[in-house]
């Protein structure tokens, strides 16, 4: 963390420094193989038990409900191509946010279930079909409300599910998770010191990396106003209480219910902007992105996390 503060000294002093993007792609890429395999390993090390199921039932409400209440709130003050854009955006989750997260809860000696890992996937695309239909719907309204408009025709829901499935890194994570579950223990033993010996190093200069991008958009960043500014602050809290009041309903171990905690409280900023860059082209980017970059991302890791787990940690006991 002390790095992700170091990286942002260094960008808002507009220094030179920063990592060769060939580097910083391969840090995001090691991450994503290391948080995939080792889900994989532990969902085939404890099979699909009822806390599993439990879990990932929670994921799956969170998922649909955060984008949908996300909408309406930012409908009151945004048209609806922004306000979809960015309901997808904090409905989705942040990879990065989670691998922070599960270095920080094993630091702490708490075990937590590989299925989670299985979480992050099922969290990443609700929030963007739902968005897609929205941004549709609004179209639909346009034409209708307008003869002869020249709005953007609908985009087709199977183009945008093919566009998210296939994005480099969804599949990555998808296939590592298979492989380290098709593998198993074996797997892990062969790979161990690549995935867990070096990983903290890989995630030390990920998040320098990261100081220094958050740094670099936030010098661009211009909210309309407080309200946007107030929502990327404010969402994840509020998501982050009603995933911890889903755990605690569903019955889930302090680990797990940690981690999705942080999941809902998160906001994506590679997979769904890549996505709706395409399937909601009349969205403006500087906001969504820059939201969720330069705002959500940085409170997350720098209070979010800690604040979550003491939080969490009072109540589990």
């Amino acid at each position: 963390i002390l790095f992700f503060f170091f990286g942002l000294c260094a960008g808002f002093l507009r220094s030179n420094l920063s990592i060769p993007e060939s580097i910083a792609k391969f840090l995001s890429l090691y991450l994503l193989v290391s948080i995939g395999f080792k889900g994989g390993v532990g969902m085939a090390a404890t099979g699909l038990t009822p806390a599993v199921a439990l879990a990932l039932t929670a994921a799956l409400i969170l998922a649909c409900v955060i984008p949908a209440y996300s909408f309406l709130i930012l409908r009151r003050r945004l048209n609806s191509f922004d306000a979809a854009a960015i309901a997808a955006t904090y409905g989705s989750v942040s990879a990065v946010t989670f691998i922070t997260a599960v270095t920080f809860i094993e630091s702490q000696g708490i075990a937590f279930g590989g299925h989670m890992a299985v979480a992050l996937v099922l969290m990443e695309s609700p929030a963007i079909i739902m968005a897609v239909l929205l941004a549709n719907l609004a179209r639909a309204k346009a034409q209708a409300a307008t003869p002869g408009s020249t709005a953007s025709p609908s985009i087709s829901l199977k183009e945008v599910l093919h566009e998210a499935f296939t994005d480099g890194a969804h599949l990555l994570l998808l296939g590592a998770l298979l492989i380290g579950y098709i593998t198993g223990a074996p797997g892990k033993a062969a790979l161990d010191p690549f995935l867990t010996s070096i990983q903290k190093g890989m995630l030390l200069f990920f998040l320098l990396e990261m100081g220094l991008l958050v740094a670099r958009r936030a010098r661009d960043l211009k909210l309309d106003g407080p309200f946007l500014a107030g929502f990327a602050l404010l969402a994840p809290l509020c998501n982050a209480i009603l995933a911890a009041l889903l755990a605690k309903l569903f019955g889930l171990p302090l680990g797990d219910a940690f981690l999705l905690t942080v999941l809902a409280a998160s906001a994506s900023y590679i997979v769904v902007p890549a996505v709706v860059r395409y399937a909601i082209p009349e969205a403006n980017a500087s906001l969504y992105f820059g939201m969720s970059l330069a705002v959500t991302f940085p409170f997350n890791i720098v209070i979010g996390i800690p604040l979550y787990f003491l939080v969490l940690q009072f109540f589990w006991g």
